[in-house]
């Protein structure tokens, strides 16, 4: 008998995190090699069977420059800082597109995948991170297309560059932000999915990616760092095309901001993440 129970495996048992601040991200870690996975089938069924492949990457923000610098910069002649509006809007666009697309695909990413969902366990918050990184791939092809425009119009960066992927970074904080509190509550509220291509489409103007942060009164600039990708867009310019005045109070606004809210977002998403498997 003794010898049976000796043979028994162990039993692991799962419980749901209790409290807010008990967010174990420590999780993420051991779940790495599953995260590399999502993050490349993602990438993979993005381009399955196109006719164009990753040439899609490069043709969204190189049309919407296009149509930007006619309307904008040609028609409305909205200032650019002295810098070619090509290059103003491309610039951009980059760091948007890419919180644009990780912020539409997280936002409905425990939708996508419900049946890995309920079927094995691991932590939840690998899968809006996947849907996240993912956009990475298209931001660095199409950040080629930029350096060649840079050269084409003789912009030389200046030391700042540096300081570029600390910018990307606050870009895909934001996306993953904005996105923990949107796939949860999507889970919960399914016409949530319904508000992304608006929530989406305003914010885009409610950025400066047409125009300058220039245009905003100074007195209520540092207060328009609150929409986080301002301070973002207007770092990733001043980093690559080598303005001369930083974001300074805006960025830091905007750095606060990304923190509220992926706290907030971490805390919330921990806090629902139990009740996934039951009613997504």
């Amino acid at each position: 008998m003794s010898t049976l129970i000796a043979a028994q495996p162990p039993t692991l048992i799962l419980e749901p995190s209790r409290g807010f601040m008990r967010l174990k991200l420590r999780d993420i870690w051991e779940y790495r090699e599953l995260l590399y996975f999502l993050v490349w089938r993602d990438v993979k069924v993005r381009y399955k069977q196109t006719a164009l492949g990753a040439a899609w990457a490069i043709l969204q923000p190189v049309m919407t420059m296009v149509v930007f610098s006619v309307f904008f910069g040609r028609l409305a002649k909205v200032p650019s800082d002295g810098i070619p509006y090509p290059v103003f809007a491309f610039a951009a666009l980059l760091p948007w597109q890419l919180f644009a697309y990780a912020l539409s695909e997280s936002s409905n990413s425990l939708v996508s995948n419900q049946n890995l969902i309920t079927k094995v366990y691991f932590p939840r918050l690998v899968i809006p991170m996947s849907a996240v990184l993912a956009g990475l791939v298209d931001f660095a092809v199409a950040f080629v297309i930029l350096l060649g425009m840079m050269r084409y119009y003789g912009i030389v960066p200046t030391a700042a560059i540096a300081l570029l992927p600390l910018f990307v970074l606050l870009a895909v904080a934001t996306a993953l932000a904005v996105g923990l509190w949107l796939s949860a509550l999507n889970v919960k509220y399914r016409d949530v999915r319904y508000t992304i291509p608006f929530l989406t489409q305003f914010w885009l103007f409610a950025t400066p990616v047409a125009y300058p942060s220039t245009l905003v009164p100074e007195r209520w600039r540092a207060l328009y760092g609150l929409n986080p990708m301002a301070g973002v867009v207007e770092g990733f310019r001043w980093a690559l095309l080598g303005k001369s005045q930083g974001p300074g109070p805006l960025l830091a606004v905007s750095v606060g901001a990304v923190v509220v809210l992926l706290v907030g977002g971490l805390i919330y998403f921990r806090r629902m993440e139990s009740t996934f498997a039951d009613i997504v």
